[in-house]
């Protein structure tokens, strides 16, 4: 099988198991998006969703954000993985971009990366979900299933990973296809014992293929 023929396999599955594939993390505007990715990273989405909601209602808006301390924001975030930095990061984040982009977060890849605790990732992420760019954010899940089924070729970093997907995958598709990855491996594929018998990939997967070869 060619790896077009592979991808297309693999489109076409995910197109009919996941029509729809969105973000996990509840937000409604493009600011609450970036502080909940910058919230996520070694977190759960679960537990940034539950953390949002009183850390939105005291900071609405980025102005206010920019206005507050780490030590305030803290508080309210206490219950996130590495709260010290992330409280620092969300405050400094909201005054760059008060003072860079007049409190519009930007939705350039570059730009997204200036601003603190906004990694490649997290940058991807933010221009995919709030503005439909096709830019593919790479977390472990994304990784590991890519590696898995065949898609990358032994990559060994996220950017040989999202340079791989974003050359094979139709550049309108990107946004959802890098959600069916993560879906498929928070539930699916996962780390330690992937569910090959829920999968309906098993005939094209390198990984299943090559196990059962064994």
């Amino acid at each position: 099988m060619t790896k077009k023929q592979l991808y297309n396999e693999v489109i076409k599955y995910f197109e009919a198991e996941r029509p729809i594939a969105e973000s996990e993390l509840q937000y409604s505007n493009p600011y609450q998006l970036i502080v909940a990715v910058i919230l996520s990273a070694q977190c759960t989405d679960k537990r940034v969703n539950m953390t949002t909601p009183a850390l939105f209602a005291a900071y609405p808006t980025v102005e206010s954000m920019a206005k507050a301390t780490p030590d305030e924001v803290y508080k309210l975030i206490k219950s996130i993985s590495y709260p010290n930095n992330k409280s620092k990061h969300l405050v400094g984040m909201a005054q760059a971009v008060v003072e860079r982009f007049g409190g519009v977060i930007p939705n350039d890849i570059d730009e997204l990366q200036t601003l603190p605790g906004v990694g490649r990732k997290t940058a991807n992420v933010v221009a995919a979900v709030a503005f439909g760019q096709p830019t593919m954010a790479v977390d472990t899940h994304v990784f590991r299933v890519s590696n898995r089924i065949g898609l990358t070729n032994n990559s060994k970093t996220p950017l040989q990973t999202e340079l791989e997907l974003t050359k094979h995958i139709p550049a309108e598709i990107i946004p959802k296809a890098h959600h069916w990855l993560i879906l498929h491996g928070r539930y699916v594929c996962n780390a330690r014992s992937p569910k090959c018998h829920e999968c309906g990939l098993t005939k094209v997967c390198k990984y299943f293929i090559s196990k059962n070869k064994a």
